[in-house]
């Protein structure tokens, strides 16, 4: 790696011959361990100015839609942070011709403060190219680190080393980024009280909040304070804000717990929604409904991901639970109502609510159908444990088709609330500190043993005379029963997806590889026939950031799940140094993790990863025939239960992609390795 001064300059090209895509980080250390800041990107034109403010990218707004930068996060380092930006320079728009790397602190902190502050920049591979460190930091609270600009045909990167004591705002507006001033007080909504901040609670002030300028999103400042309270000008001068403020940061809580002051484990941390006491079935769907209703309504982010793809339109909320409707000789009550206003206009749903693995009752969906059509209202949605499927319905209704107004049916599972709550807590964050204390409670709720909201959990009544019959070679090819554990299969995958994406912050999906438009019940039909003749359930699945298909093969012959990749070799690079980065790739990796090479048309050698990390030039050919990737695996026990339990099939087949991901997708990051020097 090449070492610069401030000022210097460097060819990427020069660098590298797979500089096409490069990793920047900014890292610095702390003595007392707290030192932080925030990376930010601009995209800058020929004049030094932005083309518009959707070429800043910071925290509230951390990718561009081409692809061409994305925040990838913090990753702590032994005594402070280093932040990551990946820009593939390829995507970037002829427009731009710098791309400014910066970071700010806010607070009264200044960069001075922090050691070791230094920027690099790496291929593709994770292969250092050029490194610079800052040594002359002061009272600045933003610095840009360095700059990658064009000459020519070529991408250069430059040591800059230039600090503001104005924070991001100052640098902001250096750019061309209008800024409006703000105190650096904390916005009065992160100090209400949750208990006041239901939808009938007094304000502060009746002022409309006026947005600031930056992305492609408004964000809210600070209301006017109450007439209470001191003017601007009685407030002693060192109290008040000395410089101007962007944005409030979206709030997400630390994936890791902080230290208990309990005593000793058997000590229960107090919450806001108590399960332990929770003995029948008609007091879980209680509680639960009304659990999740409030939330909905205090927390609007949480709400409106919920409702948004049925239908509901973003406004206000309010939510009842238990609500008596007129309904022949004796009124009914669905679990819950969803009323949303907006511009004097009111949407309304009907919610019908099941725990603990109980299914939908056909009869009772009817009629709160028959009542929402009655009474003008939009839409029935149906949550439990299931998870919906394409072309499946949940329950049979029957739609009157000479009423004019229209009712329609949803269905939401409980793994999908979980996963709407992890996004917004751990990864996207809310608008402010108690929203993301509460959806925090949620989701401890919903993940209680005593919940019964813990998602998909029984393979249903006909997975052991399957199974059984795929054993001991009695079930024949278009039994019912194979459609049912297929369907049941496609509802475990989905999950399986909902839990991992939840878990990353990424979008996790099962991949359909049928024609677009095709029956999905006669591709279930199909699936059931290949399972009756070959024993096998078999799902793909694809996660944003990789670059392969994860495929997922439950065998109930051999009572095995494999979990796999192919990972392709890039071209024109030499196969023992492809097979050698791959191994050293996978360092981390569980040593009874099965390699093998790829040939054309055919598989080549293959070996545990134990054995082959001492002698990577197993992997090839022994014939020389050209290599065309890697296919890697994992065989776990598969479960017997149809249920969820530690011994059941739901559980094993959710351990084995979560040990697969983890112990070996998540250390692949760019396979691709420099083309080879050849002649």
């Amino acid at each position: 790696m090449q070492e610069i001064p401030k000022g210097a300059n460097v060819s990427l090209t020069a660098l590298s011959e797979d500089a096409g895509s490069v990793v920047v980080s900014l890292s610095w250390t702390s003595a007392s361990g707290a030192g932080d800041a925030d990376v930010s990107v601009l995209l800058l034109d020929g004049n030094g100015k932005i083309r518009s403010e959707n070429d800043f990218y910071f925290y509230n707004n951390p990718a561009a839609a081409d692809g061409s930068v994305q925040l990838l996060g913090k990753a702590p380092t032994d005594s402070g942070d280093e932040d990551r930006i990946s820009v593939d320079l390829t995507a970037v728009p002829e427009g731009v011709a710098r791309i400014v790397v910066a970071a700010s602190q806010y607070g009264g902190a200044r960069f001075g403060d922090l050691d070791d502050l230094r920027m690099t920049v790496a291929d593709r591979s994770g292969e250092p190219l050029v490194g610079f460190s800052i040594d002359d930091a002061g009272a600045e609270t933003a610095f840009i680190f360095g700059e990658l600009y064009r000459r020519g045909e070529e991408w250069k990167f430059r040591a800059v080393g230039q600090g503001y004591e104005t924070g991001l705002a100052g640098l902001a507006t250096d750019f061309g980024i209008d800024v409006l001033e703000d105190s650096d007080e904390p916005p009065v909504a992160e100090a209400i009280d949750p208990a006041a901040s239901g939808a009938d609670a007094p304000v502060a002030s009746a002022t409309p909040a006026a947005p600031v300028p930056l992305g492609d999103k408004a964000f809210p400042e600070p209301a006017a304070p109450a007439a209470t309270e001191p003017a601007a000008a009685d407030v002693p001068a060192q109290s008040r804000g000395r410089s101007p403020r962007t944005t409030r940061k979206k709030v997400t809580l630390p994936k890791v717990a902080k230290k208990s002051l309990a005593e000793n484990d058997s000590w229960r941390t107090a919450r806001l929604f108590p399960v332990p006491s929770l003995k029948s079935d008609k007091e879980r769907e209680v509680r639960a409904t009304s659990v999740l209703l409030s939330v909905m309504a205090q927390v609007p982010e949480l709400g409106r991901r919920l409702t948004a793809a049925f239908g509901a339109p973003a406004g206000r909320m309010q939510t009842f639970t238990e609500v008596p409707l007129p309904h022949g000789d004796a009124p009914k009550r669905p679990d819950g109502v969803i009323r949303v206003e907006r511009a004097g206009k009111l949407w309304t749903a009907l919610v019908e609510t099941k725990t603990n693995g109980n299914p939908l009752k056909a009869e009772q969906v009817q009629q709160y159908m028959d009542i929402a059509a009655r009474r003008g209202y939009e839409a029935v949605i149906t949550l439990s444990n299931d998870v919906a499927l394409e072309g499946s319905a949940m329950v049979d209704v029957k739609i009157d088709g000479r009423r004019k107004h229209k009712v329609s049916l949803w269905h939401l599972s409980w793994a999908e609330v979980a996963h709407q709550a992890q996004m917004l807590i751990r990864h996207e964050g809310v608008g402010n500190a108690a929203h993301a204390w509460l959806l925090q409670e949620l989701l401890e709720y919903l993940q209680h043993e005593n919940s019964g909201c813990h998602g998909f959990q029984n393979m249903g009544p006909a997975w052991v005379p399957v199974r059984n019959g795929i054993e001991d070679e009695t079930i024949g090819l278009g039994d019912a029963r194979a459609v049912d554990v297929v369907e049941s299969w496609e509802r475990l995958i989905r999950q399986v997806c909902l839990r991992l994406g939840g878990e990353l912050g990424q979008k996790a999906l099962p991949v359909q590889r049928a024609r677009r438009g095709s029956d999905p019940q006669a591709r279930r039909i199909e699936a059931a026939e290949k399972l009756c003749a070959d024993g096998r359930l078999s799902a793909e699945m694809r996660i944003d950031g990789t670059s392969s298909f994860i495929a997922v093969v439950a065998d109930l012959r051999t009572g095995k799940v494999r979990t796999s990749v192919d990972v392709p070799a890039p071209e024109g690079s030499y196969p023992l140094t492809t097979a050698k980065r791959l191994v050293r790739l996978l360092a981390e990796a569980p040593a009874d993790l099965h390699v093998q090479s790829l040939v054309e048309g055919e598989n080549g050698p293959r070996g545990t990863l134990e054995r082959l990390r001492p002698e990577p030039g197993d992997l090839l050919p022994r014939d020389g025939a050209p290599l065309t990737g890697f296919r890697l695996s994992l065989i776990k026990g598969m479960g017997n239960s149809r249920g969820n339990t530690e011994s059941g099939f739901i559980r094993s087949v959710d351990d084995a992609v979560d040990r697969f991901y983890h112990g070996v997708v998540a250390h692949l990051g760019a396979v691709e390795a420099r083309p080879g020097r050849r002649g």
